[in-house]
C-alpha cells in the first residue's frame, strides 16, 4: 500500500530522534582510602573535603612520602566497621588490602575501587588517571600527569654502557626489572643485576649470588630504628667490598607519585660519578 505524498513529506521533514544522553555521574562526596598508595593518590587528587580518611600507614614517615599531609586526615586501620561508619560513597583499596574488610564493605553495598601494585611508569600513569576519574577529578589528574611526564622527560639519557645495580632490602630481598623501583633504576641508566639472573619482579638473593654478581652499585634502604635479624644481611662485610653503596628511602618508590623522582635523581647523580 502506498502512503499519500503528504505523509511522505511529513516523514522526511520530521527531525531525527535525539540520541539518549548519558546521565552525569556525581563524584563521590565522601572517600575513604585503606591503602598506602591509594592514600597518597587520593591526597594529591581529591577536592577539598572529599577525602575523609586515610590509612594509618600514610601517617608513618618511614613508610609514606606524604606523612605530613596525611597527618591532617583521620586515620583508619582498614577495619570494615570503622570504614563503614564514615559513610563513604567510595572506598579506595589495594588488591592486597584487608581482604576480609573489602569483601564485607562490598556486601554492604559500598563501592570499592581496588588498585594492584604499580610495576612500571605506565602503571603509575594509568593509576593516576583511574583515581582521578573515580573521584571526578580528571583535570587534577591531567595536571599531575603533566608534572609526572615533565619530570620523566628531564631525566638525562642513559649511557651506551650501563653500570649494573641491585636494589637490596632486608633478608636479601631484591627488586627485579619488572617492579616500580626497577623501572626507576632503569630510567636512571642502570642495568638491573636481577635481569640476567632470570628474576623479573623480585627475589630473595643469597649473599653469595649478590657478591659474585659484583654490581657497580648496591642500593640499600634506610635502616629502621632498633635491631632486627633481617637487617643483619645488609651489614655483612662482604657487601661492603662489592661496589659503591647508596641508601635511599623505600617510601619514595613504593607508590606511583612524584616522590619516585627523588630517588631517580639521586641514582642519576651516582651513576654520573661512576662513569667518570
Amino acid at each position: 500500500m502506498r502512503l499519500p505524498a503528504a505523509c511522505l513529506l511529513l516523514a522526511l521533514a520530521a527531525p531525527a530522534a535525539a540520541p539518549a544522553s548519558t546521565p552525569a555521574v556525581t563524584p563521590p562526596a565522601r572517600v575513604v582510602s585503606m591503602n598506602l598508595c591509594t592514600d597518597q593518590l587520593a591526597m594529591l587528587l581529591a577536592a577539598p573535603g572529599q577525602l575523609v580518611s586515610v590509612s594509618w600507614l600514610a601517617q608513618d614517615p618511614r613508610s609514606s612520602a606524604m606523612a605530613a599531609e596525611a597527618a591532617t586526615y583521620p586515620a583508619n586501620r582498614g577495619l570494615a566497621e570503622e570504614v563503614f561508619l564514615r559513610r563513604p560513597d567510595l572506598v579506595l583499596a589495594g588488591t592486597f588490602t584487608a581482604r576480609a574488610s573489602v569483601g564485607m564493605l562490598r556486601r554492604l553495598g559500598v563501592p570499592v575501587l581496588e588498585l594492584p601494585p604499580a610495576l612500571s611508569f605506565a602503571d603509575a600513569r594509568a593509576q593516576i588517571a583511574e583515581v582521578g576519574a573515580a573521584l571526578g577529578r580528571e583535570a587534577a589528574a591531567a595536571a599531575l600527569l603533566a608534572r609526572f611526564d615533565a619530570a620523566l622527560a628531564a631525566v638525562p639519557p642513559p649511557p651506551a654502557t650501563r653500570p649494573t645495580a641491585a636494589i637490596v632490602g632486608e633478608s636479601g630481598f631484591a627488586a627485579g626489572p619488572e617492579s616500580l623501583s626497577g623501572a626507576v633504576l632503569e630510567a636512571a641508566g642502570f642495568a638491573n643485576l636481577l635481569g640476567p639472573m632470570g628474576y623479573e619482579t623480585a627475589a630473595r638473593l643469597p649473599l653469595e649470588a649478590l657478591v659474585m654478581g659484583r654490581p657497580d652499585l648496591l642500593v640499600l634502604p634506610e635502616p629502621w630504628p632498633g635491631w632486627s635479624q633481617a637487617e643483619e644481611f645488609l651489614r655483612h662485610p662482604a657487601l661492603a667490598a662489592t661496589g659503591a653503596e647508596l641508601v635511599l628511602p623505600d617510601r619514595n618508590w613504593v607508590c606511583p607519585t612524584l616522590a619516585l623522582f627523588d630517588n631517580l635523581d639521586a641514582l642519576v647523580a651516582v651513576r654520573q660519578t661512576l662513569a667518570r
